[in-house]
């Protein structure tokens, strides 16, 4: 029998699209897909021969639940420099970053307690919260504010059993880069209400127009926030399943503790690539960086020529999240586009109520995958929309 817990927690609908997909392109259809959020680059060389030399090395076997220590230091620096967080590598755990946000939801978050989040959001947000058996509490963002979330909505959603407010910036269905004066207004908040953050950066160095902050490296934040980030976005590394928390040493202590008793640690042979990705070079990066922003660029001009279709412009990311006319369910154009124009995209109510009416493309694909997709998404709404 299933537990409850488990019951619970909503099915992945990214997951659920992509899977679809497989079973398509193995019956041999030729299917064009938006749904997946990975980047479609190979990991940098250097990083890869980096691994490489580590296994024939020999190291293969277990490291400190934390992450060995020469990663945990680049990490240090990495912070210090990017996030303009001070902290030292008793404030970091190696983790893979879906992983530390499920610790998060488990370690510091008892039954019943309230966790807002914004709506729309990366699915993964609410079913850590739910297996905790704690309650999200979405606070509805806007299309005509770029998905930004209101501090006031959010002051206005807070109750006794409030204990967590969860951020994603930039953002995963929307692209939205948060202002810093937002960022600003929530952590008053959280001081205010004594209120701890999650805050997902996996995306921090996607960004195309304004700059990233880190909601841990302002006044009084740091002690209540866990930073979750890692290198899968950045370096198209996620294969590796590697990231970190950072976090005050009691909350890391914490989440160590459920490390330990988890996945004990991480990968050692990917630890060493890790330690390459941040201190090689970083040419690839700011290469792919561009490539996305030229892909954005592509997409919304395409976007913009197809009726019953509108879509703000994202400052970060590699998403678009488009607003569609008519009447139909978001679940039911995404499935009919894929059965019927054979291109895959996500539904919006995948990452939230708020998602009703439109649908996440990602265009982490190439400029002859975006033309040819979104050529078949034209047509198909210009027949049944």
């Amino acid at each position: 029998m299933v537990s409850k817990r488990v019951q619970s927690v909503p099915a992945s609908g990214t997951i659920e699209i992509s899977n679809m997909v497989s079973q398509l392109k193995a019956a041999g259809a030729d299917i064009i897909s938006f749904s997946m959020g990975e980047p479609d680059f190979v990991t940098p060389s250097n990083i890869i021969e980096a691994a490489v030399e580590s296994l024939h090395d020999g190291f293969t076997h277990y490291t400190p639940s934390l992450g060995i220590i020469e990663l945990r230091e680049a990490i240090v620096e990495k912070v210090k420099v990017f996030n303009n967080i001070g902290c030292g590598t008793g404030n970091v755990l190696v983790t893979p970053c879906k992983q530390a946000i499920f610790m998060t939801a488990l370690g510091f978050l008892d039954p019943g307690d309230e966790v807002i989040l914004p709506d729309p959001s990366w699915v993964s947000y609410e079913a850590c919260i739910r297996l905790a058996g704690a309650i999200p509490v979405y606070v509805s963002t806007r299309f005509e504010d770029n998905f930004v979330i209101n501090p006031e909505l959010v002051r206005a959603a807070i109750t006794p059993k409030t204990r967590m407010i969860f951020l994603n910036t930039p953002s995963n269905p929307t692209g939205c880069v948060y202002p810093a004066d937002t960022i600003k207004a929530i952590a008053e908040i959280a001081v205010e209400h004594d209120l701890m953050v999650m805050s997902d950066e996996i995306y921090e160095s996607i960004v195309y127009e304004g700059r990233h902050l880190s909601i841990a490296s302002l006044p009084d934040m740091f002690d209540r926030t866990i930073t979750v980030s890692g290198l899968s976005k950045t370096y198209a590394m996620t294969g590796w399943r590697l990231g970190w928390a950072i976090a005050s040493e009691p909350n890391i202590a914490a989440l160590n503790k459920l490390q330990s008793h988890s996945i004990s640690c991480c990968v050692s042979f990917t630890q060493t690539a890790a330690i390459e990705a941040l201190n090689g070079p970083q040419d690839e990066r700011y290469h792919m960086v561009r490539e996305f922003k030229s892909r954005r660029d592509l997409a919304l001009d395409l976007i913009s020529e197809i009726d019953g279709l509108e879509c703000n412009v994202p400052n970060g990311a590699f998403y678009l999240f488009p607003r569609y006319k008519g009447e139909m369910k978001a679940t039911e154009l995404a499935a009919n586009l894929l059965k019927h124009a054979h291109v895959a995209v996500t539904p919006g109510t995948a990452f939230g109520p708020s998602g009703e009416g439109f649908f996440r493309i990602s265009y982490a694909a190439s400029e002859d995958h975006i033309i040819e997709g979104l050529s078949r998404i034209k047509k198909y709404m210009a027949e049944n929309l």
